[in-house]
């Protein structure tokens, strides 16, 4: 099959520009995806694990990301309260405000720019192509809580909220945080 009008050239070239991108303030294009999922990720899914899976490497290559962002002051290990035999990870203060500076800024903009029906349309299409390329290598998709199965929305009160597969209780910032539970509605 070929690609007669140039689309997977240019995911091609964008990605090419993220990567770029990344090099900046000493970190590894990998280090920056590590210190944006933990930014994005919801408490059950900010684990060595978890990283793992979003990112598609190796538990090597997480455990040496991890360790240089440690080294950096970046990113914080910590036991994991549900299981004593896992860590939690957490970006520190620096890692926050490091994020201030990412290099993605750029792109952001751009996709801002965008009027909101092709934004609507290239989130739309960029998915799908994301689900099926990773349906087709056996990987997950992750996803937004609020949009799972599993989420029963204000279940405490409001803002309250209560994941079903997990048995935890979720406030309303966890609800916009990606999962790697997350199961599509």
């Amino acid at each position: 099959m070929t690609d007669s009008d140039g689309t997977i050239e240019l995911v091609e070239r964008l990605a090419r520009l993220i990567t770029n991108e990344g090099h900046s303030h000493g970190l590894k294009p990998a280090q920056w995806e590590a210190v944006r999922y933990l930014a994005r990720a919801n408490r059950f899914s900010r684990t060595p694990g978890g990283l793992t899976a979003y990112l598609g490497v190796t538990k090597g290559t997480v455990s040496q990301t991890l360790m240089a962002l440690e080294r950096a002051g970046l990113v914080e290990k910590t036991a994991n309260p549900g299981d004593g035999r896992s860590v939690r990870l957490d970006l520190s203060a620096k890692g926050r405000a490091l994020l201030a500076l990412d290099g993605m800024a750029s792109i952001r903009q751009a996709l801002a720019g965008l009027a909101p029906e092709r934004q609507a349309a290239l989130r739309e299409g960029l998915a799908a192509l994301m689900q099926a390329a990773l349906a087709a290598r056996g990987g997950r998709a992750f996803g937004i809580c609020r949009d799972c199965r599993h989420f029963a929305r204000d279940a405490r009160g409001p803002g309250a909220h209560f994941c079903r597969l997990l048995e935890q209780p979720l406030e309303d910032a966890e609800a916009g945080q990606i999962c790697q539970e997350q199961q599509a509605a």
